[in-house]
């Protein structure tokens, strides 16, 4: 039997995390969230209504006895207004473990990854459990893992791009080098084969929140990666058939009358 992801000691019981952003409504969202089968949602600690709780959040319609809630630093572009951002959330009550992003560029939102790291070593020394978005790039990610990042998040592709993973080959690599802590694919997933891609080639589990929320029927979507996700894995452990030239016959010839 397959065991469950362990971050940081907690273990999850889905290999699916999703984002709250970008859905038509809160409802909206909830459904989904239902219908995804994940136990971890992200949410961007500046989207949050932290100062008058008296006014509708979307915290109002995340259960928290189902999911556990992973803030996020998005829109941050420096290391210290992502501390600052991570330090905010804590102090609120939304928790010590951090989605951690640093952008670099507003176009492709690119992490950049000398803040990025510098972050997650302040973080770190604040007691925080890392979890950073970066680069397909196993240098970055053994830097962050040095620096005591609880796990690492290579993009798939640009933030909400839906391309799918575009270099297949760094994500092999990031899996044979990467065994201390887990390895999630973030960003850049458009539909459920591209879910399931990500799973097939080893990656503990996938992060995704654009191609649910922008989906025609996002709460069939949200299903649709729960099932992605559970059968990428499956593959994965199972061990696929070596690839070969040319064609060999399903049925053995051997005994057969001509």
């Amino acid at each position: 039997m397959d065991s469950k992801l362990k971050i940081a000691g907690r273990e999850f019981s889905s290999r699916l995390i999703i984002g709250t952003g970008k859905y038509r409504s809160f409802p909206e969202m909830a459904r989904c969230l239902e219908a995804s089968g994940a136990d971890m949602v992200t949410v961007a600690v500046r989207r949050v209504n932290l100062t008058d709780r008296s006014k509708e959040s979307l915290l109002d319609y995340i259960d928290t006895k189902k999911f556990f809630i992973l803030p996020n630093t998005a829109g941050c572009y420096n290391a210290d207004d992502a501390v600052r951002t991570a330090l905010l959330g804590r102090e609120v009550g939304l928790s010590n473990w951090i989605k951690l992003e640093v952008i670099g560029d507003e176009q492709t939102l690119f992490p950049d990854n000398f803040q990025l790291l510098e972050a997650t070593k302040a973080l770190v020394k604040e007691g925080f459990v890392v979890l950073p978005y970066t680069n397909d790039d196993l240098i970055s990610c053994l830097r962050l893992i040095d620096a005591g990042a609880a796990a690492v998040m290579p993009l798939g592709a640009p933030i909400g791009s839906g391309m799918g993973i575009q270099n297949i080959s760094n994500i092999r690599i990031l899996r044979e080098r990467i065994t201390a802590v887990p390895l999630i694919v973030d960003a850049g997933v458009g539909t459920a084969s591209d879910a399931a891609i990500a799973m097939e080639l080893g990656a503990d589990g996938v992060l995704m929140n654009t191609a649910i929320a922008a989906a025609q029927d996002p709460e069939a979507m949200a299903q649709a990666m729960r099932l992605a996700v559970e059968a990428g894995r499956l593959a994965y452990l199972s061990g696929r058939m070596p690839k070969k030239l040319y064609a060999s016959a399903s049925s053995p010839l051997e005994g057969v009358v001509r």
